[in-house]
């Protein structure tokens, strides 16, 4: 193992380490912003809905272009860009004091994101030798776990749900952060890969190759399910507990439910990641789907703590089967030159992050927090959508995969 971190490039180690301080400042901060809507300015479930909303939707529609633009003008200045612009993002959200200013805030930081992430994972794909991809996606997933270890618990002691001063210090460390990426970038220049412009794919061709990828687009559907479950964690369910008569401060209930998620993602990603390696890559996303799915269910019936304990667990290894393995079938099917745009690309299935918010605000206005069942059963039933469209992708890609197998024997 030792010789295998060794091996991985300096600037990746950049990347890996800002992604977890990244997080957790951000965890401290963004996912209390559905209960400091509700609480600090009355906001209705369906306002607070739209306006954490918000940001996937930013995200969907420049998610694509993020990448793009990597693969035509170089990560470099893409991932400058958008890591001081988010800095300063987070500097609006701490001195908002009406619905519309977070509303804005909240497009920028979808944005940003947007921009920075696919560009991130597509630099990451590049400096990186093709045996130690999956370790330097799981060490980045692993990064953004510790982060939220911390972050969900810090942010609840700094009064999160009733404070926008968090948001400061996370401006400060995306500041850091920046800064960092900048100095790596001209220490490590000689040994960046070289970017190839006439090899990278106009905008219109782009578009349709992607579309017309009989793999990718099958899934990127089942994964906007996907992605549509995991979002009503971080919204849905922060709503809920904070308005349930049955939980006694929710908002606690809600940051020590995070950083369990985190630390069951830390305990058992290395060991699961081993186990489903081996599989069809898209087997670890159908069982994932399934038990996001089942775990949301369980939200819905559960009367006490330990229930939803153990619906976070079930989450959360569903959420690691899905996230750890999306990069690397991304990575699989899409040729060197087309890395940034794929994965930017599959950024459109954050369009189940703009649906989740609304939808559960919607939800809990029509059966109210005291209803579980209500709220989440249809909730569960839309996640496992994903299902069909990724067995249909996994049909493919083995008939996909058959198919050039004889060619690359010859060679």
């Amino acid at each position: 193992m030792k010789q295998y971190l060794r091996q991985i490039h300096p600037l990746a180690w950049t990347i890996i380490i800002g992604t977890m301080f990244g997080r957790l400042v951000t965890s401290m901060s963004i996912p209390f912003l559905s209960i400091y809507l509700t609480r600090v300015l009355d906001a209705t479930p369906t306002q607070t809905g739209v306006t954490v909303a918000v940001s996937s939707l930013a995200g969907v529609m420049v998610s694509f272009y993020g990448g793009y633009i990597s693969d035509r003008i170089g990560r470099k200045i893409v991932m400058l860009i958008s890591v001081f612009s988010w800095a300063g993002v987070f500097f609006i959200f701490s001195a908002a004091e009406h619905l519309w200013v977070f509303f804005v805030a909240n497009t920028l930081n979808g944005l940003c994101r947007a921009v920075f992430e696919p560009t991130s994972r597509a630099l990451l794909s590049d400096i990186t030798s093709p045996q130690n991809k999956l370790l330097v996606f799981n060490l980045r997933y692993a990064a953004v776990n510790l982060g939220v270890v911390f972050g969900p618990i810090i942010g609840f002691q700094l009064g999160s749900s009733e404070s926008t001063f968090p948001f400061v210090i996370s401006g400060l460390i995306y500041i850091a952060y920046g800064l960092v990426l900048f100095l790596q970038f001209k220490l490590q220049h000689a040994n960046l890969p070289e970017r190839h412009q006439a090899t990278a794919p106009r905008l219109r061709e782009a578009l349709i190759t992607t579309g017309r990828d009989r793999v990718f687009l099958p899934v990127l559907i089942g994964t906007t399910f996907c992605v549509l479950g995991y979002g009503h964690f971080s919204s849905t369910l922060a709503q809920y507990l904070a308005r349930s008569p049955i939980f006694e401060n929710g908002s606690q209930m809600f940051s020590y439910m995070l950083s369990l998620n985190a630390v069951t993602v830390l305990i058992i990603q290395y060991p699961l990641v081993r186990t489903f390696r081996n599989f069809p890559p898209l087997v670890p996303l159908i069982v994932g789907n399934l038990l996001v799915a089942t775990s949301l269910m369980m939200v819905g019936i559960a009367e006490g703590v330990l229930m939803m304990m153990m619906s976070v667990i079930l989450f959360t290894i569903g959420e690691v089967l899905l996230f750890t393995m999306m990069d690397m079938l991304i990575d699989r099917i899409a040729k060197p030159e087309w890395k940034g745009t794929y994965f930017g690309t599959i950024g459109f299935n954050n369009i189940g992050s703009v649906i989740a918010p609304v939808m559960g605000g919607v939800l809990l206005s029509q059966f109210g927090a005291e209803n579980g069942l209500a709220v989440f059963l249809p909730i569960a039933l839309t996640t496992a959508l994903g299902v069909p469209f990724l067995l249909i992708a996994h049909r493919r890609l083995v008939v996909r995969e058959k198919q050039t197998e004889p060619t690359s024997l010859s060679m």
